[in-house]
């Protein structure tokens, strides 16, 4: 009953990033507003899921999981509502951001709230059951919001929210655990929280401008500037404080700093993929919109078939494994569309984007077990914020990284060829049909070429970790909570 709880709210998050997506178009339309301005309906959601994390952790471990947890609910259907109801972008926007925290609140404390409720040997299976259903809201996503738009409206794909957040409130009244009484003596590090917040806002600002202003722009040069010294000053902070925002000494275990590492990367690859595939299809290969949005879903649909089977042998053989046979999948699966040139077999290619799914879904349950079993139990929701901060980072620089490597060689391609307007490459008639092709093909070569690279180190990292890491610290945890 627990986890059904929690799965309320996995999905409720993960279908929501993916169905406003959907509707980006039809919002720039309504609203009579710039792409620039509509793009921040989808990046203040991320942004301020990202950058609150772990201060979401942190004060969960202080005041209760289950507290926090209830207030996400609460929250996130309340910004829903907000969002349906939006006059303007700007309080779209507004509103997306307060939806964003009501999700982080969410996501910080469901699997610490699954790591205490289930014993170590059933952890990996009930993280893979929540990794699962996250894939399948995130695969039904576009098809449902696009159902909801034509027949109903826009704000439709809000709407639908609030009744299932009401649902989740209730049933996280009910069922999820009391929480015990505050720690009194424990204070929060708001200027910890401060500096960690400002610096990963601007470095992920920075990443998001550099894939459309160039990595020598002065504003990226200074973004980053920033970043580094309000993220110094942070881990200066953290090591002075008695009671730290993010206990630093939790990555001397290489489980934990590993994990945490290969989980961004793996998210880096798998959100590179998707959002380099969908060009390759419609510019390259010559499908259609409708076939090149289904030929993306084996991905997430593989993830949800693999991830509870591999959260359940890991329960059994330890995360070693699964995680890196994951990683190998998705290295070989990266290589093979390297070959594909510039036509591909339909079945081919839909085997290796299965394939690609199956990695990660391999990968993810066992590598989060791994971590969450190596974290200290009295700051698992921490632990839980960091590694969903960490795949919300994966996320974000897989696709901007990705795409300024891409843009970089593509446009290198172009003036090598004696063409100097590089705008729009795809729309330019001046440049013949076959020019364009090899162009594109010379950055997508060279993007999968590094995600070949960054899954294999993945896998090497997950080779080397323990078998079965933190049991002997849960064990212990246990034995004093029952002395």
């Amino acid at each position: 009953m627990i986890l059904a709880t929690v799965l309320i709210g996995a999905t409720m998050s993960a279908l929501d990033v993916s169905i406003v997506n959907i509707a980006m178009p039809t919002l720039k339309t309504d609203f009579n507003v710039s792409l620039g301005t509509i793009e921040w309906v989808a990046m203040a959601y991320m942004l301020a899921l990202t950058i609150f994390l772990p201060l979401f952790g942190r004060l969960a471990d202080m005041y209760g999981r289950s507290r926090l947890y209830n207030a996400g609910f609460v929250v996130f259907t309340i910004g829903s509502a907000l969002c349906g109801m939006s006059p303007t972008a700007n309080f779209m926007i507004g509103s997306r951001t307060l939806q964003a925290i009501g999700a982080g609140l969410l996501q910080a404390n469901s699997i610490a709230i699954i790591t205490a409720a289930f014993p170590s040997n059933e952890r990996g299976k009930a993280i893979g059951f929540q990794g699962s259903v996250q894939a399948v809201a995130m695969s039904v996503g576009p098809l449902a919001g696009g159902l909801l738009i034509s027949l109903i409206g826009w704000r439709a794909i809000f709407y639908i929210n609030v009744p299932i957040g009401a649902l989740g409130t209730l049933a996280a009244l009910l069922i999820l655990p009391r929480d015990g009484v505050k720690k009194e003596e424990e204070k929060v590090d708001w200027p910890g929280a401060l500096f960690f917040s400002s610096g990963l806002l601007l470095l992920v600002l920075a990443f998001n401008e550099m894939f459309r202003l160039g990595l020598a722009s002065l504003r990226i040069e200074l973004y980053l500037l920033l970043a580094a010294v309000l993220l110094g000053l942070f881990i200066i902070t953290e090591l002075r404080v008695r009671y730290p925002l993010v206990d630093l000494t939790m990555f001397r275990d290489f489980t934990f700093s590993a994990g945490n590492l290969t989980g961004m990367l793996s998210y880096y690859v798998l959100f590179a993929v998707m959002f380099l595939i969908p060009f390759y299809l419609e510019r390259v290969v010559g499908y259609s919109v409708v076939l090149t949005g289904g030929l993306l879903t084996p991905i997430p649909l593989a993830m949800a078939v693999a991830a509870p089977w591999a959260g359940s042998v890991s329960d059994r053989r330890g995360p070693r494994l699964m995680t890196t046979t994951g990683m190998l999948l998705c290295a070989l699966a990266c290589f093979l569309l390297m070959l594909l040139g510039e036509s591909s077999h339909l079945a081919v290619l839909v085997g290796i984007l299965i394939m690609l799914g199956a990695g990660i879904g391999l990968f993810t349950p066992p590598n989060n077990s791994a971590i969450m079993g190596a974290a200290p139990r009295d700051k698992l929701s921490v632990a839980g914020g960091l590694l969903n901060m960490m795949r919300s980072l994966g996320l974000i620089f897989g696709v901007d990284v990705s795409g300024l490597i891409f843009i970089s060689l593509e446009d290198k391609y172009i003036v090598e060829k004696g063409f100097y307007d590089v705008r729009h490459i795809f729309h330019n008639r001046l440049i013949p049909v076959s020019v364009k092709d090899k162009a594109f093909m010379r950055g997508y070569l060279a993007v999968l070429g590094v995600l070949v690279a960054l899954s294999l180190l993945s896998a090497f990292l997950s080779a080397l970790r323990n078998e079965r890491p933190g049991e002997d610290a849960i064990s212990a945890a246990k034995e004093l909570e029952r002395a």
